[in-house]
């Protein structure tokens, strides 16, 4: 036991109790620099009986290199890499370097590393620990990130240990490593003290450490005898870290010139390769006894690797040096590494051995970031790329290399950085062309750092600029434009729908004939100002056009979304499902980290309409494991949807209170339409009317209303009518049958009249009421379906024709219950109750007694997927899918799959392939 560690060991012994007994753990040690993290890490080697354990560190000099501390942690591991699924086994060994193929996604590469723990695991308990996380290059951190949140049944622990937060980390159970309290301080000094010292001394040294164990170590190795018999001259109290250097320096500035010059030589190689050390030292002309000064010293060791007694040695030898010294020790390790082998490491090391602008070195690193870039390592490609722009003279190169470095940056995930490295380049010398690229990247980076405000209005003026030189990019960028203006809507600073579609319809054609994208640009811009007959002619064209292009290449993943998003705006659930579960299955295929949570939502969206809330809900939990997988917050739309339906009235709006700023802040217009619909949803599926007036009066300030706020004019006309205001609700009926209308789909025209019939009287009201269900009883939105239902036998009770108010009600009551609808439902039995028929109460079949996650893996399992397949949805390793199927078994009284899928649940048709709905 550590002296003074006994809660940090105790934890630590649980965590390795738990991976024996095949619970999965990680756990994230923080605290400053030798606050003891480093040791914690040994005693939990020492202390892991039966357990394998594999370490790695991160090295501050190679951040940048991508997948370095992950594929030192990996190496031991590589021979289980065919026992991977396909697409992990490709990503990660694409990612290593070790075979050549497309930029694997992150999220695939983090799958693929918890597949390869938790097979090793399941042979033998595993353990990895990983030191100087803050100094880990970030693909290493990302993927290892991943791998730790999505630990449950397999025995692996991850233990890490930093000096500081790490954003991608949030939420992994963290242990601080604080200060020693002061009487474990004076214990650990007295070990380190060479004899009686003055007591005023010691609580003066105790005083300046703050109970940090290695500045007690090394503090009395920094101070004179004379300074330790009386306290004469102690140094001024500083923080520990700086003062554990400090000391560090000290003995190695006493330390022979060729000693210095090796541990130089060691410092600025991360590798810790004592064949390379030696060969860079030889360079310099340190022999071999320049080691054992060193050695004595208890700075470092020498053997098969060359090992810091702690890291702070390392960086108190690198930074102690100067420029020149580094740059010399640099561009030795450059000359002794195999250009054939390993060209990248080569690359940095030349980089650093360079003192000003240098042509040949620059283009080596760019040459670097492009094999960065195939392997999946974009951050290290925009740190290559920054280094090079550092080394460029030449202005024009040194631009285009800067934009190059800010698309990097951007698609690694680092939109401040990208900004920062387009300043470079816009401050260069550029032609119009590269000025029009760059304006498109920065209204790139900020629809992804805003959602919506000002993107509009940069991404417009970006295709205005590209028009002159690549019509098929400005229309691209166009389209772009319009995506972004719709969905910040209200919030646009700028760039309003109205204004872009107008420049859109102005802009040129591309040669030959137009593509999906085209007759989607076309009918969009046409639709938003004003053009409804003409655009929703074209919108159905280019809808048509995408689904038959079902094939298309990867590339045409940011349309998809688009295109399905916009089949809701013509009522055509055909299209919508069809290009949702497309869109879903390219996403989930290609591995696109930043398209799955559109993707996914999207398909949630099209379960909800069509009262597949079973569906909805088992899908709508993979938006939770993404976002706890990849660590980023994503606003709950398809939760939120779906509770709507549900009638759970207080978890709906304590979703949207808590999001709701967010979603303002960030300028998503189209989510504010969300949740006004919900919550005017929810408002009439309990009688609220007044409330959901309230909440459709969004509908009557927007201008444009498109997917939801069209939904809201429907909930609109309702709320109004039945709270006794006619005249509104007739203008809304107005405004939403301008759209029904020239959509012309069953869906479409069975809600117009419906909502005719809430604003009509007599025989022409019953006349509409039965069109609304001929017309909805012919697609498969239930949903509205039931409500057609529900509202016309509200009417017909109000006319007092009682025995065929009953036969509508409790058509309505049992699709409501079916379907899970549990608020409509309640206002069904509220109508049948006065007239003495309670309605048949219907079990709740399948899912209430199972978690959150059993129900989604008893869902997969039913539509015949494996527990690869299942582990590769959810972001699981097959071990912990099996696990949870063992329990799903139990809870369900079954014993095999076959009965599982064989067991009475809601149905879960699929797609229907027939014309628009």
């Amino acid at each position: 036991m550590l002296l003074g560690r006994h809660r940090e060991c105790a934890t630590l012994d649980r965590l390795v109790g738990a991976v024996r007994a095949g619970q999965g753990r990680a756990l994230l040690l923080v605290g400053e620099p030798g606050a003891g993290k480093t040791a914690l890490l040994r005693y939990t080697a020492a202390h892991a009986a039966e357990c394998r354990v594999l370490r790695t560190a991160g090295v501050e000099a190679e951040m940048e290199l991508p997948f370095a501390g992950l594929h030192q942690l990996c190496v031991p591991l590589l021979d289980r890499l065919d026992r991977l699924p396909v697409p992990q086994r490709q990503a990660l060994s694409t990612a290593f370097g070790l075979t050549a193929g497309p930029a694997p996604d992150r999220l695939l590469v983090g799958l693929a590393v918890l597949g390869l723990l938790a097979d090793a695991g399941a042979e033998h308990p595993l353990v990895c620990l990983v030191d100087d996380l803050q100094w880990l290059d970030h693909a290493s951190t990302q993927a290892l990130a991943i791998a730790a949140r999505r630990l449950f049944a397999e025995s692996v622990g991850l233990v890490f240990a930093t000096r500081e937060q790490v954003p991608v980390l949030i939420g992994v159970t963290e242990l601080p490593v604080l200060g020693l309290p002061a009487g474990d301080a004076r214990a650990l000094l007295r070990t380190a003290l060479p004899g009686p010292v003055d007591e005023r001394v010691t609580e003066q040294m105790v005083a300046d450490a703050g109970g940090n164990p290695l500045a007690l170590l090394e503090l009395p190795r920094s101070l004179s005898p004379s300074e330790l018999a009386g306290g004469f001259g102690l140094p001024a109290t500083r923080d520990s870290p700086g003062r554990i250097e400090a000391s560090f320096q000290e003995r190695v500035a006493r330390l022979p010139e060729a000693s210095r010059w090796l541990l130089l030589v060691a410092a600025a190689d991360p590798l810790g390769d004592a064949v390379l050390v030696w060969s860079a030292a030889e360079r310099l002309g340190v022999g071999v006894d320049a080691a054992a000064p060193a050695v004595a010293a208890g700075l470092v060791d020498f053997g098969a690797r060359v090992g810091f007694r702690h890291p702070l040695v390392r960086s108190a030898v690198y930074d102690g040096a100067t420029a020149e010294q580094r740059q010399r020790v640099h561009r030795a390790l450059a000359e002794c590494t195999n250009p054939e082998s390993d060209p990248d490491r080569r690359a940095w090391h030349r980089a650093r051995a360079v003192a000003g602008p240098d042509e040949d070195v620059a283009a080596e690193l760019t040459r670097s970031a492009t094999r960065a870039q195939a392997r999946g390592g974009l951050p290290a490609a925009a740190a290559f790329l920054a280094r090079a722009v550092e080394l460029t003279r030449d202005p024009v190169i040194r631009a285009e290399r800067a934009l190059a470095a800010a698309r990097a940056a951007f698609d690694a995930g680092a939109p401040e950085l990208s900004l920062g490295l387009l300043s470079v380049a816009q401050a260069g010398r550029f032609d119009d062309l590269r000025h029009a690229q760059a304006n498109l990247l920065r209204a790139e980076v900020a629809f992804a750092v805003s959602r919506g405000a000002e993107a509009p209005m940069l991404l417009l003026k970006a295709a205005q600029q590209l028009e002159s030189f690549d019509t098929r990019l400005a229309r691209d960028t166009y389209l772009q434009a319009l995506s972004a203006a719709r969905f910040a809507l209200h919030l646009a600073v700028g760039g309003s729908v109205v204004e872009v579609a107008e420049a859109a319809l102005r802009a040129p054609t591309h040669p030959g004939p137009p593509t999906p994208a085209d007759l989607l640009l076309d009918g969009l811009a046409a639709r938003d100002t004003g053009e409804l007959a003409a655009g929703s002619h074209l919108m159905k064209r280019a809808l048509r056009a995408f689904c038959d292009e079902a094939d298309a290449g990867v590339d045409e993943l940011r349309w998809l979304w688009l295109a399905g998003t916009t089949a809701p705006d013509l009522w055509d659930y055909r299209s919508w499902e069809r290009l949702a579960t497309h869109h879903l299955d390219r996403a989930r295929a290609a591995g696109a980290l930043t398209t799955l949570p559109l993707a996914v939502t999207s398909r949630v969206a099209v379960h909800v309409v069509l009262g597949e809330l079973a569906e909805a809900a088992a899908l709508a939990g993979e938006i939770d494991v993404l976002a706890e997988a990849i660590g980023v917050g994503l606003a709950p739309y398809g939760a939120v949807m779906l509770a709507a339906w549900q009638g759970r009235a207080g978890e709906t709006s304590a979703m949207i209170a808590a999001t709701r700023g967010e979603v303002l802040a960030r300028g998503e217009g189209a989510g504010a339409q969300i949740y006004a619909w919900a919550e005017a949803l929810l408002g009439n599926s309990t009688g609220r009317y007044a409330d959901a007036v309230a909440a459709t009066d969004l509908a009557e300030r927007e201008q444009l209303l498109v997917g939801a706020g069209l939904w809201l004019l429907a909930e609109r006309v309702e709320a109004t009518a039945r709270n006794g205001q006619p005249e509104e609700a007739a203008q809304a009926f107005r405004r939403l049958s301008a759209h029904t209308t020239v959509s012309g789909t069953e869906w479409a025209l069975g809600i117009e009249a419906r909502c005719r019939a809430l604003v009509t009287e007599g025989s022409v009201a019953e006349d509409n009421y039965r069109e609304a269900i001929q017309r909805l009883g012919r697609t498969r939105v239930r949903g509205e379906l039931a409500r057609a239902h529900l509202l016309y036998g509200e009417w017909l009770r109000r006319n007092r024709r009682r025995r065929a108010a009953r036969e509508q009600l409790r058509t309505a009551h049992d699709l409501f219950t079916e379907m899970g609808m549990n608020a409509f439902a309640r206002r069904a039995e509220r109508e049948l109750r006065p007239g003495g028929e309670l309605p048949r109460r219907h079990a709740a079949e399948g899912s209430s007694e199972l978690t959150a996650q059993e129900v989604q893996i008893a869902w997969l399992v039913r539509e015949g997927l494996s527990n690869a397949e299942i582990g590769t949805r959810l972001f699981l390793s097959p071990r912990t899918v099996e696990w949870h199927l063992g329990k799903v078994f139990g809870k369900l009284g079954v014993s095999s799959r076959k009965q599982l899928r064989t067991r009475a649940w809601p149905a879960h048709p699929g797609p229907d392939r027939g014309r628009p709905g």
